[in-house]
């Protein structure tokens, strides 16, 4: 999980006013068809979404706590065993789990399943990480259906897919704001197809285009970078807002995240143990 600092181009005027409709033109390309999920041709299975006012935790390091009195935990998808997972939602815990979608980590299990044709430039301040090339989605599909099946399999409720901003970034590809609405779009509906809920991490430009199809959004460092009214459409579409903040303390940002109605914790850039969690607000 990464915070790739971006420039803003949307006024917040308009990132707060009703979600634009994605035309068709956008899910299509140019140099092949986007692979459907397995399950397209039959109903969207019923999934479950996180409470909008939720008690939550986040650890990838370290010994996993899962004590905490929370509402929802967000685990890595790769490093949790299937029977943590089936322990917290037997106590009524969601569970989020995380993978990468826009890049490549060199130390995954499946990394040699990914084609050297999308693996672009390495990952500023991240060994071993490179920018994926997501308009290949006919090479990439079947590792990330792999990665959701997976994440269905082990009992997550949903996933968080990262990295998802590319297109923002200096991948090494010439990457369009559509070609990342498809993507984005698609990976929704592949997780839905599998009866997972889905959160959009960052990419706050295209909050209005993708609110309808995620199920919550996961946010890091919004306060500190002052960028939180962009994600109020999700708040408005009453989909719970998930934020954390590294280098803010818990009293510079927690009376803004209660107003918000944001559920906002402060965490180590490790994603360890330490948690300070903002009171949530009213009902």
């Amino acid at each position: 999980m990464k915070r790739i600092t971006l420039t803003l181009t949307l006024l917040l005027a308009s990132c707060v006013a009703a979600p634009a409709t994605v035309s068709s033109a956008v899910l299509a390309t140019e140099t092949f068809a986007v692979p459907p999920s397995p399950n397209a041709e039959t109903p969207t299975p019923e999934f479950r979404v996180p409470p909008t006012n939720a008690a939550w935790q986040i650890q990838y390091t370290g010994e996993i706590n899962t004590a905490l009195n929370v509402d929802v935990f967000n685990l890595d998808l790769f490093d949790t065993d299937p029977a943590m997972i089936a322990d917290l939602r037997a106590r009524g815990i969601f569970v989020m789990c995380y993978f990468s979608a826009g890049s490549f980590e060199d130390w995954r299990p499946d990394a040699n399943q990914f084609s050297e044709e999308v693996l672009g430039k390495d990952m500023e301040g991240w060994p071993g990480e490179k920018w994926l090339d997501i308009r290949r989605l006919d090479l990439l599909a079947p590792v990330m259906f792999e990665r959701m099946d997976m994440a269905a399999q082990k009992g997550c409720d949903g996933v968080d897919p990262d990295n998802v901003n590319g297109y923002t970034n200096d991948t090494g590809y010439t990457l369009t704001y559509e070609d990342q609405l498809t993507f984005n779009i698609w990976l929704a509906e592949s997780a839905h197809a599998r009866g997972l809920s889905i959160g959009l991490k960052n990419d706050l430009e295209q909050i209005p285009e993708l609110v309808p199809y995620f199920d919550w959004a996961l946010n890091e460092q919004c306060f500190y970078y002052e960028e939180c009214g962009l994600l109020l459409p999700f708040a408005t579409a009453g989909k719970p807002v998930f934020t954390i903040e590294y280098e803010l303390g818990a009293s510079e940002f927690c009376e803004q995240a209660e107003k918000l109605g944001f559920n906002s914790i402060r965490k180590n850039w490790d994603l360890d143990e330490f948690i300070e969690a903002c009171p949530l607000s009213p009902p």
